[in-house]
């Protein structure tokens, strides 16, 4: 994380996310999952983990982050912000990741690095 690539505030927003979620994850499924089968949906679609606990779905505690839907990370607006678990943020951010290395590669193919 660069910080020049974030708000200058965004320690503030973040917090402020991630208190609004109450220390859960607010995925509703945008990580691909959580589409109201998971075991007892007492959950109505969204994700079960909450931050510090141990992990449900995955190994170790959870660490609540905070994701940007648009994948913009500049941006402030708290509906383009949602708190995600760890596991929801790299799931959703995937597709983004696969495709910003393949530039990443590509730069560097041309440039005989």
């Amino acid at each position: 994380m660069n910080p020049k690539d974030y708000p200058a505030n965004w320690k503030k927003i973040s917090a402020e996310i991630r208190s609004r979620s109450g220390g859960r994850c607010e995925c509703f499924g945008e990580c691909g999952l959580h589409n109201g089968t998971d075991l007892v949906d007492t959950y109505n679609g969204r994700c079960r983990e909450h931050h510090g606990q141990f992990a449900i779905f995955a190994r170790g505690k959870v660490v609540l982050t905070t994701a940007h839907l648009c994948h913009k990370t500049k941006c402030a607006r708290r509906t383009h912000l949602k708190a995600m678990c760890n596991r929801c943020h790299l799931r959703y951010d995937l597709p983004h990741h696969i495709k910003n290395a393949r530039i990443t590669r590509l730069k560097k193919a041309v440039m005989g690095i």
